[in-house]
């Protein structure tokens, strides 16, 4: 089971821009895997800076912040690139496969 969803929002540190963001929480179902990230433009398709943890029933997630606008993603599975089954909105890439488009209002 993967989700992808948004949660509160809060304002940004940087009080002069007053820029609204919110909390996404990325989610993959993967309890025999080893590593799970996920990136995308969000992180400059920084892997690193995308580690997800993984809880006892095997679903690896994390939280990030992020401001309005239009984002592509995809998984980082043991090495394998995967995409959010429970997020349907893709997009062709460059490598011949999709990226999952994510809508933060």
């Amino acid at each position: 089971m993967n989700t992808t969803k948004a949660t509160l929002s809060k304002k940004t540190a940087n009080k002069a821009d007053k820029c609204v963001t919110k909390k996404i929480t990325f989610s993959f179902f993967a309890p025999l895997s080893l590593v799970v990230q996920v990136a995308g433009t969000f992180n400059n398709w920084d892997q690193n800076l995308g580690v997800l943890r993984k809880d006892a029933k095997g679903t690896w997630s994390g939280a990030f912040e992020l401001r309005p606008g239009r984002y592509e993603y995809r998984f980082l599975i043991d090495g394998n690139w995967e995409n959010d089954q429970n997020h349907f909105e893709i997009v062709p890439n460059a490598f011949g496969t999709f990226n999952n488009v994510l809508e933060v209002t």
